[in-house]
């Protein structure tokens, strides 16, 4: 193989995660190459909405958050499905921000750095044999010391690895879809929204150039029931809520066609797998309704690309590399995961979230906790 196939780092998925780690070991003049099965820009499904804690880290990188002229979000609201309103205060706060915007902001910066970044080009395996990583894609093969998986939700390396999440029973925490639009909207600029419906809930907050995100997430037997038919969804189900059909109903919607993804599942994921490395939603998934999932993914390649240094310098051993980084990981998301589990196994649910709001409503120390608790330090 010749050496142009060699690399210190290959990752695997040119999301957040894995381009914020091309970024910083390229500027630590390592040889990364990042596979990446779509191109820039594109759109994915998202809320789009990211923390504050995150914003120092992406100023580092070379994301001029403060000229971008992005909306700023500092209030949270939350309907049950009969449109009963919580409204409160994010005290930490973030902005809007597309992912077909940020994607290509940060896939420009890792080109700039120094990274190989291969678009439309899809990892098909990763053998680990004699201390070092086989990558084929396209039918080519890569050669790299360290391994970092970024591809999301779900992949096709996860199925051939049979991890434990692909082959769990439908359950409450399984078996998900989401649905995105971007929508021209008089939605408040400084207000993050999370409308209830049965069986699911919708984010909207505004992004870049006045254009508002429109996502939401529900159970695949609840598409199911409505013939597999999104519009009829939305109709039947979704647009129940009062909120949503206010919106949905006089929205401009800027789509031909919605961004999907199916086959969401919120159970437990490892950090590590076959001595892969694994960031954002590949290595655990938080629910939207707790929401800085972005910056978990974000925090994840600054956690990864730390230690994949130390190791690449001799300074650890792969073992120690591993295990660094799942201490670390969970140290800063398990308790987000878990309580983002026992959000979305109750959300979506009339009596349960209707009781939410109320309690909510009455006791402010209960409001206080959930924000508290699924939001991080900047770093």
């Amino acid at each position: 193989m010749s050496s142009s196939n060699s690399y210190d780092v290959a990752i695997i998925g040119g999301g957040l995660a894995g381009l914020s780690a091309a970024i910083l070991l390229s500027q630590r003049q390592y040889k990364v190459l990042v596979l990446e099965k779509e191109s820039y820009p594109r759109h994915k499904v998202c809320g789009e909405y990211i923390s504050m804690e995150s914003k120092p880290f992406l100023q580092s990188l070379g994301i001029p958050v403060d000229d971008m002229h992005l909306p700023v979000i500092n209030k949270l609201q939350v309907t049950d499905a009969r449109g009963n309103e919580l409204n409160t205060v994010l005290p930490q706060g973030g902005f809007g921000i597309s992912r077909y915007k940020l994607d290509a902001a940060l896939a420009a910066l890792a080109q700039n750095a120094g990274a190989t970044l291969l678009t439309k080009t899809r990892a098909d395996n990763v053998q680990w044999e004699n201390d070092s990583f086989t990558v084929t894609a396209k039918g080519q093969e890569y050669k790299a010391s360290v391994v970092l998986g970024s591809w999301g939700k779900r992949s096709n390396i996860d199925v051939k690895w049979r991890r434990p999440f692909i082959t769990e029973k439908i359950g409450a925490l399984n078996n998900y879809i989401a649905v995105k639009y971007h929508i021209s909207y008089p939605w408040p600029a400084d207000t993050v929204g999370l409308h209830n419906f049965d069986n699911g809930y919708c984010g909207i907050s505004q992004v870049e150039d006045n254009t508002t995100c429109l996502c939401y997430l529900t159970t695949a037997a609840s598409l199911h029931k409505c013939g597999n038919d999104i519009k009829k969804l939305e109709q039947d189900v979704v647009m129940k809520n009062p909120w949503l059909h206010k919106i949905f109903s006089d929205a401009e919607f800027l789509y031909e066609s919605p961004v999907t993804i199916s086959q969401i599942s919120f159970e437990k994921k490892a950090q590590v797998e076959e001595h892969v490395l694994l960031l954002g939603d590949a290595a655990g998934m938080i629910t939207p309704l707790c929401g800085n999932g972005m910056s978990m993914a974000l925090r994840a390649s600054k956690i990864a690309a730390a230690l994949a240094d130390e190791f690449l310098q001799a300074r650890i051993s792969r073992i120690e590399m591993e295990n660094n980084y799942t201490t670390a990981w969970k140290t800063a998301f398990s308790k987000r995961i878990s309580l983002g589990r026992l959000v979305q196994s109750n959300f979506g649910k009339g009596s349960t979230t209707a009781f939410f709001i109320k309690t909510a409503n009455a006791m402010p120390f209960v409001r206080k906790a959930l924000i508290n608790g699924t939001s991080g330090h900047p770093f």
